[in-house]
């Protein structure tokens, strides 16, 4: 039975509660109604818009760079000042580039060369900055774009952080493989002029594009042994993974092998192919779990999308990466039941309206040792107007990601865990679910009680938070999660306690107001 507060409030007064009964338990005083009156709803004003932001901490400050030339910077991941932004020549991160007559848009094209982009502009896309520690250089890894087919990786190099960055040169191009240009020689298609000079719209067309990848959406990192990698890739074949030469910044080409997982030029394939939708991928490494986790973006980035954040992890840095359920997509599987969805869409108390496409996600271990995952999202607003937002993330005991239901606000997680008065009650619950789709994660209501049983309007479960720690466990209607007990703020400034946890490749969170 669903009572509304005032149907609540009548059958109170006139004392006709004790004998209401759901799930076969006692419910006289348990209400299940989803109503955010009397919760105060607020919003972030970032100032700014950076689409696919790459996030990264310098003296102080945290940056972000994104698509079509713009980047900005903060001092609490919340509000964002614009550094750079767009194709003109007041672009203070850029220099060359943004005359339009550098070499990066030679092979991928412009309003003037012989290989037009679809709409006549020129695109620039997803940059990734790295501070290279060899060099004392920071390297911007970024791409230019006129379709699938007809895509590089490029790269710039600055003695600051906010640029100006200048063009290098080019690194991977799509379009062009042994099936292309009828050479087996690496060397052929590895070298600037001879990939302008070769490549042709036949040979576009004629390229594999479910096989090999989209050169776009690179993001490169170290791992453990202090070796540069670069991982790669957008729909098309797949992500791929390419050792980076941290003398030069320049790729370091692999030798092919029988298993057809690693390619001789674009490298080795550890996600994805049959040009489905996966994309955006950023890799982190973490010594405490001692896993390389793989980030990626499945769905659309548009605000009907379904654009969302995923995660696999891997022992080793070229994989195999896995899921939750020890698995990982392949060139023609479904995929969206691989990777543990941390991200959709969703709405929570506090909110001023739901959030849509959350996506194109970087990482970060800050310097004061916190885990940040930084995107952006769009709004249930009826237009595509997207902002940047940060959440911090902590591992539960099985080393797996859990985000935060909010925007982070400086938040610190008690270590010792929290008294039990402050975890039981009444908690707004939202469940990611595993779809690839418009629909928006509604909240339900779940009870946390004292003596560690959940209770739902059709459901029943159990909780338990681990003594001396912030990890809890939950579970409900037959599901089993595990996660972490946070206190925070919402998006309007109030004091929440929060949970957030996962199994099964599927996110739950939960705040209690």
């Amino acid at each position: 039975m669903r009572q509304g507060k005032k149907g609540l409030a009548i059958l109170l007064s006139a004392g006709l509660l004790t004998g209401l009964t759901a799930c076969g338990v006692g419910m006289d005083k348990y209400d299940f109604s989803v109503s955010y009156d009397g919760i105060e709803r607020g919003e972030i004003k970032a100032q700014t818009s950076v689409h696919d932001p790459s996030i990264i901490e310098d003296n102080g400050s945290f940056y972000i760079f994104g698509s079509h030339m713009t980047a900005a910077a903060s001092k609490d991941l919340r509000v964002w000042d614009a550094i750079g932004n767009g194709y003109n020549c007041n672009n203070k991160v850029y220099t060359d580039m943004k005359y339009y007559d550098s070499g990066e848009f030679d092979y991928t094209g412009n309003k003037t060369s012989l290989i037009p982009t679809d709409d006549g502009e020129y695109h620039v896309w997803a940059p990734d900055v790295i501070y290279n520690e060899k060099q004392g250089l920071y390297y911007m890894y970024y791409c230019t774009s006129s379709t699938y087919c007809a895509s590089t990786i490029c790269y710039g190099t600055s003695e600051n952080i906010d640029g100006p960055y200048e063009w290098k040169g080019n690194l991977i191009y799509s379009g062009l493989t042994v099936d292309t240009i009828g050479s087996t020689d690496v060397t052929d298609y590895v070298d600037y002029d001879t990939a302008v000079e070769r490549y042709t719209k036949k040979a576009g067309y004629e390229y594999n594009f479910e096989k090999y990848p989209n050169a776009i959406d690179p993001t490169v990192f170290y791992d453990k042994d202090g070796r540069m990698w670069m991982v790669y890739g957008s729909w098309s074949g797949g992500i791929f993974l390419l050792e980076i030469d941290e003398n030069t910044g320049t790729v370091i080409h692999p030798k092919e092998d029988e298993s057809e997982q690693i390619d001789a030029y674009f490298g080795k394939r550890l996600l994805g192919g049959g040009h489905n939708s996966i994309e955006a991928p950023y890799i982190l490494y973490d010594d405490m779990s001692g896993f390389y986790y793989l980030f990626v973006s499945y769905g659309q980035l548009t605000r009907e999308g379904g654009y969302q954040i995923r995660v696999f992890r891997s022992e080793n840095v070229d994989g195999p990466y896995e899921d939750m359920n020890g698995a990982c997509p392949g060139m023609k599987e479904a995929h969206a039941y691989y990777g543990l969805k941390l991200s959709g869409n969703y709405m929570l108390p506090g909110l001023k309206c739901a959030y849509k496409a959350t996506g194109h996600n970087s990482a970060l271990i800050s310097s004061d040792g916190k885990y940040y995952v930084a995107y952006h999202t769009r709004f249930d607003n009826g237009t595509e107007w997207h902002e940047p937002r940060v959440k911090q993330f902590f591992f539960n005991e099985e080393g797996w990601p859990c985000l935060l239901p909010y925007a982070t606000d400086g938040e610190t997680i008690a270590m010792e865990g929290y008294e039990t008065a402050d975890l039981v009650g009444r908690y707004y619950v939202i469940n990611q679910g595993m779809e690839i789709g418009n629909k928006v994660a509604e909240p339900f209501i779940l009870y946390l009680k004292k003596d560690g049983t959940v209770i739902g309007e059709d459901v029943e479960g159990t909780w338990s938070q681990k003594d001396g720690s912030y990890y809890m466990h939950i579970s409900y209607g037959e599901k089993e999660y595990s996660g972490i007990f946070c206190q925070m703020k919402d998006e309007a400034g109030s004091n929440v306690m929060t949970f957030s946890a996962v199994g099964n490749n599927e996110s739950v969170w939960g705040v209690k107001y």
